[in-house]
Order: C-alpha cells, then structure tokens, then sequence
C-alpha cells in the first residue's frame, strides 16, 4: 500500500519538476504518466480538468487532488499534491539562495526565452485537444478529421454562445462564464 503511494507521489513530483508555463502546460505531463500508465482513462481527465478549472485555486494543485482522491483516496490527494508543489518549493528556494546572480544570468535568460516557445507549444496542443475532445467526445483525431462521426452540436452551441458573451461583453467576470456554461449545459442538455 505505501508503495502506491510513492508511486503516485513520484509521479506528481515528475511533473512538477519537468513542467515549466504553469498548470494547462503540464496537461500532456500528466496525461502521458496517469492516462498512459492506466491510472485513468482519457475521458475522465478531460472531466478532472473542466472541474479543476471551475474550482478556485490553481489547476495543476486542483487536477493532482482530484486524481490522488480517485486514486487512493484523502492521502492519495495528499501525496499527489505534495508531490506536484515540491519541486516548484524546492527550486524557489535554491534561486532564493543563489540570489540576483542567477536571475541576471545570461544564460539563465536565455533558457527561459528558449521554453516560451516550448509553453506556449504544450498549451495550444492541449487548447486543441479541449476543443476537439468538447466538441467530438469518445472519438480519434482521424474519425473527426475525415468523416466527422460523434459531433456533439450541443456542446458546440454552448461553446459558440460562451466565446461569444465573452468576446462581446469585455467586462465579463470567469464566474459568469462558468455559471452561464452550466446553465447553458443543463438547458441544452434538457432541451435539446
């Protein structure tokens, strides 16, 4: 039993430590060493990710509770979380320690404008990932490219009529537009 546990913890703790952009970059992380290793399927995932993005705190903290709870319960969540934070606690307080030298790096500088590329990579391919799997879910990327079978009009509609209260209203606050895409999702849901 505390080796499942390590083994979740050592996990978490990979993609903490190998995940630079924040918590949507470490997406394909995690989906390479939970789904790829059969913890849990894909589409289950792409469920952790809508609910840890609707709930407050940041996501990569929010997806590793929810995946340690699936997993092994209240400690499972926390061995994942502790694992996924670590790394980042750890390497801020050895920058801390090396001081403005490191910061004012040359080298330094330039890896980081080296990864923002590879960020902003990771990102779009999850973008498009959430996107295809929303709008064609259970599907491969072929079925939806070459005859279309699976399309949910459902939650296209719900994504168009979201993208478009944002993108028309400016002030509109993340609350609304997660409550307007629940109540968007019951309707369609019960409607059509």
């Amino acid at each position: 039993m505390i080796l499942e546990f390590l083994n979740l913890f050592w996990m978490f703790f990979k993609i903490g430590l190998f995940t630079f952009g924040g918590g949507y970059a470490m997406i394909p992380l995690i989906e390479q060493e939970i789904v790829g290793g059969g913890y849990i399927p894909e589409t289950l995932l792409y469920d952790f990710i809508g609910i840890a993005e609707s709930t407050p705190g940041p996501i990569a903290i929010n997806m590793a509770t929810f995946i340690g709870t699936h997993e092994l319960g209240v400690l499972g969540a926390v061995a994942a979380t502790i694992g996924v934070a670590l790394p980042s606690f750890i390497i801020i307080l050895l920058i801390a320690s090396l001081g403005s030298k490191f910061l004012n790096s040359r080298i330094v500088n330039e890896a980081f404008k080296g990864l923002k590329p590879a960020v902003i990579g990771l990102i779009l391919t999850v973008s498009i990932g959430l996107f295809i799997r929303g709008i064609f879910p259970n599907v491969n990327l072929s079925q939806v490219i070459f005859n279309f079978s699976g399309f949910n009009y459902k939650n296209l509609i719900i994504l168009v009529v979201v993208f478009l209260f944002g993108f028309l209203r400016k002030k509109s606050s993340p609350v609304q537009i997660i409550l307007l895409s629940a109540l968007l999702g019951i309707a369609t849901y019960l409607i059509l």
